[in-house]
């Protein structure tokens, strides 16, 4: 996994890139956790679903918003943040420019993030949201939502409550077209660790990730979107 520089609104942005292992392969980019409760592209969900894209052959980039590591610029309360998405975006479609899908994947303020790349990049097909804080953020610009994917979230999560994220799941899974999938890890809370020490969910995030992930490229793919320039 190299690391790679780039230019984004901010300055350059650092990150990891691992080349896809042909042309035309999917690709996939990923975004972290919240900068001010230090969140980074080294935080464990994060590497985690970095790691199942490049099992499935995507070609995949992490990188770490304006302000962390090496990245230049300071945290922005999203705004800036996306701009870094959607300047990561770019390069890895430059390093890619016949990827037969792309996908976005995130946890958290990342998910966050990624779900509004989603409304505003077409090229866009299929997304893994880990606990997007509901709680947090208006989650309302989802209907309609223009992808399939899944939401991923803990039951015992006060950032993001079942509750919550049963709500947002329920207002957008009956589109025409488009399936978003609820997937529930009972007992997790928002760092998906559990009551007692060294309880441990990761293990649930990567199952339900790698299910949805396997029975979307079993399918046959949507026509495709041309990428924005």
């Amino acid at each position: 996994m190299p690391e790679v520089i780039f230019p984004g609104a901010a300055g350059r942005v650092e990150g990891r890139y691992s080349e896809p292992p042909r042309e035309g392969a999917p690709i996939a980019l990923i975004l972290h956790g919240h900068p001010k409760a230090g969140g980074s592209m080294q935080d464990r969900i994060t590497v985690q679903l970095y790691k199942l894209f490049v099992d499935f052959g995507f070609g995949v980039l992490r990188f770490n918003f304006r302000g962390i590591g090496r990245s230049q610029g300071i945290f922005d309360n999203g705004m800036g943040e996306l701009s870094d998405a959607a300047s990561a975006l770019d390069y890895l479609q430059s390093m890619n420019p016949n990827a037969e899908q792309c996908w976005v994947g995130g946890y958290s303020f990342g998910a966050w993030i990624g779900l509004q790349l989603l409304m505003r990049r077409p090229e866009i097909d299929g997304f893994i949201a880990v606990s997007p804080p509901a709680n947090h953020y208006d989650l309302s610009f989802l209907a309609p939502c223009p992808a399939s994917g899944v939401i991923i979230y803990g039951t015992r999560d006060s950032v993001t409550t079942a509750a919550d994220m049963e709500r947002v799941i329920g207002r957008i899974r009956t589109q025409k077209n488009i399936k978003v999938d609820g997937q529930p890890v009972a007992g997790a809370d928002h760092f998906y660790r559990g009551r007692d020490p060294g309880e441990d969910y990761l293990a649930d995030v990567e199952k339900h990730a790698r299910s949805y992930l396997e029975r979307r490229m079993a399918a046959p793919p949507r026509p495709p979107t041309p990428a924005k320039r």
